[in-house]
């Protein structure tokens, strides 16, 4: 598996600053193998996705901390995952994309911290995402309850992970959110 960091989809979201949401383009030299698949693509992206993260909160370190680097921690944090807890049901992808009800659409405009995004963002986003409509996407929903990424979520606001194979396009999308105020 390797992530399409050049991808159209990740510059276009660069716009949306305040989006809460994970997101990790996927595509894998595999052949798609269902359930098996889909539960291998979220533990690729959630590894992304703590790269990111480490990253990001190195950098932010050593620019605070640049006149005292004794002071960095010598450790990131601690991230966890159990895979066996993940577990998947498989949802109608209109269901995913369509609807006033989406907790995936939930996840996009009603965050903790407001941020002005509405439906017409949602729907543009994923016109990037899923050029192709929801009918050639499988999706899974996937429990929360299997690495430390999803307590903050856990806590309040809600925490929510989706994988999607698009079978026009041959690649997976992962869609993860997690916050708390």
């Amino acid at each position: 598996m390797r992530e399409l960091v050049n991808d159209p989809f990740y510059e276009q979201i660069k716009a949306y600053k305040r989006c809460i949401i994970d997101y990790c383009l996927i595509e894998d030299d595999i052949p798609h193998q269902g359930y098996r698949s889909h539960k291998d693509a979220i533990l690729f992206a959630l590894c992304k996705v703590i790269e990111r993260y480490i990253d990001y909160q190195l950098k932010a370190e050593i620019d605070f901390n640049k006149d005292r680097p004794e002071t960095i921690d010598e450790e990131p944090f601690p991230w966890s995952m159990d895979m066996g807890k993940a577990k998947a049901k498989c949802i109608d992808s209109a269901s995913l994309l369509n609807g006033e009800k989406s907790p995936y659409r939930y996840a996009f405009e009603e965050t903790p911290h407001k941020t002005g995004y509405g439906k017409d963002d949602f729907v543009k986003i994923n016109h990037v995402l899923f050029p192709n409509g929801p009918e050639s996407l499988e999706v899974y929903e996937w429990t929360t309850d299997w690495s430390n990424y999803f307590d903050d979520g856990h806590e309040w606001w809600g925490a929510a992970c989706w994988s999607v194979y698009d079978r026009s396009l041959r690649r997976y999308v992962v869609i993860m959110a997690s916050t708390t105020d």
